[in-house]
């Protein structure tokens, strides 16, 4: 785990809703290089709800393939918001998987 990531998350949990925001910009630009670990908080992240909405959306800026398990996973979950990140993640993958997950999904009304 990198320095820049490591300080990228502690600015994401604190309450000050400038450094949370400078936490998750430090992080935007480098998400392809941080996915494993974002995938890695994003498991770990229990009910914190904000936290997990912006690792999701650092892990669908990243545009990788290996983010697709995870993003097709939160596609089908009950919450709305990672709902909505994961499409934004998985129409970001444009690859042949991402669109049949997506394809599906709307086919059977999970989403619009």
């Amino acid at each position: 785990m990198t320095r820049r990531f490591r300080e990228a998350m502690r600015l994401m949990r604190k309450h000050d809703p400038q450094l949370k925001e400078e936490g998750f910009q430090l992080l935007l630009p480098h998400a392809a290089d941080h996915l494993d670990e974002l995938i890695a908080e994003f498991q770990q992240e229990d009910n914190a709800h904000g936290p997990r909405c912006w690792l999701l959306e650092l892990i669908g800026e990243a545009r990788s393939e290996r983010a697709l398990p995870l993003l097709a996973e939160q596609l089908h979950g009950a919450d709305e918001s990672l709902r909505d990140w994961a499409v934004a993640g998985l129409e970001n993958l444009g690859s042949r998987e991402a669109r049949q997950v997506l394809y599906r999904a709307r086919a059977n009304g999970e989403i619009v």
